[in-house]
């Protein structure tokens, strides 16, 4: 079991909570922020999400933590004629759809406010389900997949992007080097959360990842 990080350690509220107030927060600087501190390697990572979902021809796609909205606004390269952006942030949320908006998506993709661990649609509707840097703030990692499960389809598609610590020298000295050092001084420049970075870097430093990953995958069902 991996350690349950939050943003702000003296804060009362629990995990969920703060990790919608850190994103309402920083919502307005977030894209350009990705941008430097992955250096772009985001957009590459997105397009093979789309890639994998792009070949099972859905017509009804999920995607989760969506944040801004930028794998749901790749998802409409697929076959879906439903894309839902699902969120527990509100200025997230609205962020993404000025950007859909601008993008005159908007008869495509829904924004919709709501938790991962609650998800406010009924057994087997989607096609496909996407996670993109999001599965590390699920406050309770096994009921937010069980509620994953629940709705995807059989058969369909549920694909998780997510970031790891590196395990050959010397891309681990080197990512430990960058995310204490370096992404928590270019954070506190774009963002007013100083806070903000430094728990996205902890939290995927300390988030199960392969085998240990797959292990809860198969605790909860969706792999036999």
């Amino acid at each position: 079991m991996s350690k349950n990080i939050t943003p702000y350690k003296d804060s009362e509220l629990g995990k969920k909570e703060q990790v919608t107030q850190m994103f309402d927060t920083i919502s307005g600087k977030y894209d350009n922020l990705n941008r430097v501190i992955s250096f772009g390697i985001d957009i590459k990572w997105r397009n093979k999400v789309l890639k994998i979902v792009s070949d099972k021809k859905p017509q009804t796609v999920l995607d989760i933590a969506t944040g801004t909205g930028d794998l749901a606004i790749l998802m409409t390269k697929t076959s879906a004629t439903k894309i839902i952006g699902l969120d527990i942030s509100s200025g997230m949320l609205e962020v993404g759809k000025q950007k859909i908006e601008h993008l005159n998506l908007s008869n495509k993709i829904e924004m919709v406010l709501g938790d991962s661990e609650n998800i406010p649609y009924s057994d087997n509707y989607f096609d496909a389900i996407t996670v993109a840097f999001g599965v590390r703030n699920f406050e309770t990692l096994e009921k937010g997949l069980s509620e994953i499960l629940r709705v995807l389809k059989p058969g369909g598609v549920f694909v998780i992007l997510e970031t790891s610590v590196p395990t050959r020298f010397p891309f681990k000295q080197g990512y430990y080097f960058y995310t204490k050092n370096i992404l928590p001084l270019i954070g506190k420049l774009f963002s007013k959360d100083k806070v903000a970075y430094s728990y996205l870097s902890e939290s995927a430093s300390v988030f199960q990842h392969g085998e240990a990953l797959n292990n809860i995958l198969r605790k909860v069902g969706f792999i036999e």
